[in-house]
């Protein structure tokens, strides 16, 4: 049995209350997580749709004995969401910093995680990162696991967590795509991404699907799988995989991820139990091998 840890990622999407309690309720009941992030991380305002489902959900985890780290939004672009951000910081003990505007409304040396969307590509950025306080990063979804594995090695003292599955945050725009698809004005959205629980795919000109919208946020249309054996990982400086939160059946990829980190599936034991849950894509793997994120490469 391996020591790696597994958490599960901030929610990306516009979830009804409804869905959002029922997730959460199944991720206290899994054993096989121990951290988990809350928190609107891609539009400021779902903010005043969903904080109240998140606060029970805070409370949920944390009686199931999990541990609960706030995430802060990635590129806020109004007062409003610049002042969130800032109390999220004030109130939190251990922040998840997904824009570097959060780092000015924390006291220098506080510690905090920096997430998949803070966009650190190198050694020299995560070391500035540490000395800043930084214990943990989710490093970039587009590195390969020897860019991570040069990361763990120049910078021991900080954690690393590797996004292990969900639909790659590829990028963040000020318009809305999702809004402008249904023709309307991102300040008169009506919440439209609601619709598209998993984001809405996007079509090459020949209609093969390529991407998905969510919001202002670009993703991958397919799930990425960090189906590396864990050998590999462990030996990479890897300390903990991150599900990113979609619908299916959760409890299953939980437990795969379970079986997977104890060392009842081998690599492509995992990619066969997560392919049996009927993700929202194609499974993919590229930039885990260097290649382009949207292949399927044999497990390393």
């Amino acid at each position: 049995m391996s020591d790696l840890e597994l958490t599960v990622g901030p929610l990306m999407f516009l979830w009804s209350p409804e869905r959002i309690t029922d997730y959460y309720a199944q991720v206290a009941a899994a054993p096989e997580v121990s951290r988990v992030y809350l928190g609107e991380v891609v539009c400021g305002k779902r903010s005043p749709l969903t904080v109240e489902s998140l606060l029970l959900a805070e409370e949920a985890l944390t009686r199931a004995g999990k541990s609960v780290v706030w995430a802060s939004q990635a590129l806020p672009a109004t007062p409003r969401e610049a002042r969130a951000v800032r109390e999220l910081a004030e109130a939190s003990t251990l922040l998840e910093v997904n824009d570097v505007a959060a780092l000015a409304c924390l006291p220098k040396g506080a510690a905090f995680v920096a997430g998949p969307m803070l966009n650190l590509y190198n050694e020299s950025a995560v070391t500035a990162l540490a000395a800043r306080g930084c214990q943990r990063i989710c490093a970039n979804v587009e590195l390969s696991l020897d860019a991570v594995a040069a990361i763990a090695r120049a910078c021991p003292q900080v954690e690393i967590e590797l996004f292990a599955y969900g639909r790659l945050p590829l990028a963040l725009s000020g318009r809305c795509y999702h809004a402008r698809a249904h023709k309307a004005h991102k300040d008169g959205c009506l919440f439209v991404c609601e619709t598209d629980p998993d984001g809405m795919t996007v079509r090459t000109v020949d209609g093969e699907p390529f991407l998905a919208v969510n919001g202002i946020q670009t993703m991958s249309h397919g799930v990425h799988l960090a189906d590396a054996d864990v050998e590999r990982l462990v030996a990479a400086g890897v300390k903990a995989l991150r599900i990113s939160p979609h619908t299916g059946d959760v409890r299953a990829v939980l437990a795969a991820f379970g079986a997977f980190v104890r060392g009842e599936f081998d690599g492509a034991g995992l990619r066969a139990a997560v392919a049996a849950t009927r993700p929202p894509g194609p499974l993919i793997n590229g930039y885990l091998h260097g290649q382009a994120g949207m292949l399927s490469m044999e497990t390393l």
